[in-house]
């Protein structure tokens, strides 16, 4: 009877152990920057390692601008009080890589009011800004900046033509998870888990969306967007904040 206690007891340690093991495996945190096997099985490539610049590079510049800097794992921003206009030592920047079809996975938090942009298959022309030739996901404090208040202009919209009917967009401070899908003209924005914008590039009702925004005023043939291009963040005049940037070409 002794000896089948001790076996039960001894079954039941190694059971706890089993569980405590499977719980701290379940509970293991992924550094930030960095691939798990899988996401290198799957073909994911960091964008941006936490400590340097790497292939990032200001819009129309061969430099990283001094108005971004890298610190503490995340490419942040600098506020400038400037809104469009950027910093004077800022601007937008870019990937020096061209993509077509592909995913993209990062992460953004944005200062009180603050706004910024994801930009996806842009061009370089000395002639215009970056937003006069790309397709932008909004980033945005929805309850501070005025622009929360339209859908269209508010966070994980297509910028100023698809709006997002739900808020999906965490409180100033906290991350925001954003997933961009880009397969032959197909388009998905996803916030938090939840894919709030769906699109098709050069299509009749693509076509007539943008013929009906602002976007002609500036450029023409911007509904013709490209098929390869750029990926770019804004500088928008605000602390703005990003980490975890990956892509894995489709």
């Amino acid at each position: 009877m002794k000896k089948m206690m001790l076996l039960m007891v001894l079954a039941l340690a190694v059971a706890a152990c089993g569980g405590q093991q499977q719980k701290a495996d379940a509970e293991e945190v992924v550094a930030d920057n960095t691939l798990t096997e899988a996401e290198i099985e799957e073909g994911w490539m960091l964008l941006f390692d936490g400590e340097n610049p790497g292939n990032w590079r200001g819009y129309n510049k061969d430099y990283f601008p001094n108005g971004w800097v890298i610190e503490e794992g995340m490419i942040r921003c600098i506020g400038s009080g400037r809104g469009e206009a950027g910093g004077l030592e800022g601007g937008d920047i870019i990937y020096d890589e061209k993509f077509s079809d592909f995913e993209l996975s990062l992460e953004w938090k944005i200062s009180p009011g603050g706004n910024s942009g994801i930009f996806y298959l842009a061009q370089e022309s000395p002639d215009m800004t970056i937003w006069q030739t790309a397709p932008e996901m909004q980033v945005l404090d929805n309850t501070t900046h005025p622009d929360g208040r339209d859908g269209l202009h508010s966070a994980g919209a297509l910028y100023d033509l698809i709006g997002v009917d739900q808020d999906k967009v965490k409180p100033v401070g906290e991350w925001n998870q954003v997933r961009i899908l880009i397969y032959r003209g197909q388009v998905e924005h996803w916030l938090n888990g939840e894919m709030v914008v769906k699109y098709h590039l050069w299509t009749p009702e693509w076509y007539e969306m943008v013929a009906n925004s602002k976007f002609p005023s500036y450029n023409p043939d911007w509904a013709e967007v490209a098929q390869e291009g750029y990926i770019g963040l804004q500088d928008h005049g605000d602390d703005v904040w990003y980490k975890n940037i990956k892509l894995r070409k489709l």
